[in-house]
């Protein structure tokens, strides 16, 4: 599934516009592909991206990442990815009823920047809890036994990916991802490629891009990236996993 959704959405022919509500579940992973709905009637089955819910308030991530921070981040750009994305996705539909090929191949960029954008974001989000929910506590489980037995501990995890988020170049992500043979692994995307781009189903995502944290940490980002486990969402990680397992 992973490999067909990541063909299907990602190739100059179809992307985020003609997915599937099944694609769109094996690119976002467990309820990833919320916010994107197919308009009614659409025979084309046009996707429109919406801006989503946060399941918590701006400020309950305090004091790992502040208010002010989650406010810009969700309100301003995210919304500005759901926006560039339905705005090159009217065009797409414009320039496929004329037979405008080279418009098609050349909103190929934007509709995967601004969808991958929204994509991303839409499971970072849940990836995240508030300290008093839960946020934090470590897996169990068949997560955390697969984790013990790829990485030897969770801390070795933790270690192995936050140097990975710190040696991202520029702007991007770094992910734990589920790999055809049902192995953990991680993996970094530059600007807002998709995770499924490398072959993996997302199951936990960091936004190492400065708007994630820049006000708070400056340019230290390894000192955001120690304090993000503080507020994981395992229980969310957990079922991405297993959904995908």
């Amino acid at each position: 599934m992973i490999r067909t959704a990541s063909r299907q959405l990602l190739s100059a022919g179809k992307s985020l516009k003609a997915a599937t509500p099944a694609e769109l579940a094996a690119l976002g992973g467990a309820g990833g592909g919320r916010g994107l709905a197919a308009s009614a009637g659409d025979t084309s089955r046009t996707i429109v991206a919406s801006l989503p819910d946060l399941p918590y308030d701006y400020g309950a991530l305090e004091p790992v990442v502040s208010g002010e921070i989650m406010q810009l981040h969700h309100a301003k750009h995210h919304a500005a990815y759901v926006a560039g994305y339905n705005k090159a996705a009217e065009q797409l539909d414009a320039a496929r009823g004329k037979g405008d090929t080279e418009t098609v191949v050349s909103l190929q960029r934007a509709i995967n920047f601004n969808g991958g954008g929204h994509v991303n974001h839409s499971i970072f989000w849940k990836n995240l809890a508030p300290i008093s929910e839960g946020g934090g506590a470590p897996p169990e489980g068949p997560l955390a036994a697969a984790i013990d037995a790829q990485f030897g501990s969770l801390d070795a995890l933790i270690a192995k990916f936050s140097a990975a988020g710190a040696g991202v170049q520029g702007s991007g992500w770094v992910w734990l991802g589920l790999n055809d043979r049902k192995k953990l692994a991680i993996v970094t995307t530059p600007n807002q490629d998709a995770c499924v781009t490398t072959g993996h189903v997302p199951l936990l995502g960091v936004d190492v891009w400065e708007h994630a944290y820049y006000l708070q940490y400056k340019n230290v980002r390894p000192d955001y990236l120690k304090n993000i486990w503080k507020i994981i969402n395992w229980k969310d990680v957990a079922s991405r996993y297993t959904a995908a397992s």
